[in-house]
């Protein structure tokens, strides 16, 4: 599975989110400059993320964009799912496609398990565990990461 750079970027995006989170909101130039990403783009991906529910906009002097939810609870294939859709490998184990050869393929259970290992897996992952991990490596290499 190749990921766009929308979905990278947004992942980024919302490691700033979580690693601020209960700090108030954050403005997107901000994030944009600590990420060098290109602000426009990240307000292009803020709105798909705001509008599945991630993301929150606040108004005023003293606005910019939150996390709906605590980082622990946004797992990495629901972000994934809204930014890049259905992350599949092959298009014969996407249940809406119905391959002629399923029954007989030697290949196809190795597919079908492989994505859901990988499923599974992203279920698990949280932005939670992007900024533990992060703060990790704070602690072995210095501050590599500037606020």
């Amino acid at each position: 599975m190749k990921l766009s750079t929308r979905t990278r970027y947004g992942i980024r995006l919302l490691f700033e989110l979580a690693y601020n989170y209960g700090k108030g909101p954050i403005l997107l130039k901000d994030i944009s400059k600590r990420q060098n990403i290109s602000e426009k783009y990240l307000s292009k991906i803020v709105m798909q993320l705001k509008s599945a529910g991630f993301v929150k906009a606040e108004r005023g002097a003293k606005g910019g964009y939150i996390l709906a939810k605590s980082p622990a609870d946004i797992n990495l294939k629901d972000v994934i799912q809204i930014l890049e859709g259905e992350p599949l490998f092959i298009d014969c184990v996407n249940e809406k496609i119905k391959c002629e050869f399923e029954k007989r393929c030697p290949t196809y259970n190795l597919w079908y398990e492989m994505v859901n290992v990988v499923h599974d897996f992203l279920k698990l992952k949280t932005l939670e565990d992007l900024v533990v991990d992060y703060k990790r490596k704070i602690g072995e290499y210095g501050e590599i990461y500037y606020i």
